[in-house]
Order: structure tokens, then C-alpha cells, then sequence
């Protein structure tokens, strides 16, 4: 679990760092998305991660 945690916050330390004007841009485009379509993306980005996840155990990662 720690892994995965400071996985993600490598690369979300990469985007502030490396992009952050881009990561204001994306947070415009958010804001401009109706709240169930908000919803949607997160569901999917839920599904496809979880697959990674059980992809890696699979994979014996």
C-alpha cells in the first residue's frame, strides 16, 4: 500500500511541478463539465485502475 501511495504522489508531484499551468488549464476544463459528467470520468478512471491493479497481481508485480 505504501507503494502505491508514493507512486502516486510521484507523479502527481511531476505534474505540479513539471506543468502547473497545464494542471490549471485541466482544472478550468473540470469546472466547466456538468457534475455527472464529472462523475463519469472519476467511475472510469476508478475501473481502469482497478484492472492495472489486477493486471500487476496477475502479472506478479
Amino acid at each position: 500500500m505504501f507503494l502505491a501511495l508514493g507512486l502516486v504522489l510521484i507523479v502527481e508531484g511531476l505534474v505540479y511541478a513539471l506543468a502547473p499551468s497545464l494542471v490549471e488549464q485541466l482544472l478550468a476544463a473540470l469546472r466547466a463539465l456538468p457534475e455527472e459528467q464529472r462523475r463519469l470520468i472519476g467511475l472510469a478512471a476508478l475501473a481502469f485502475g482497478a484492472v492495472l491493479v489486477w493486471c500487476a497481481k496477475m502479472l506478479g508485480a
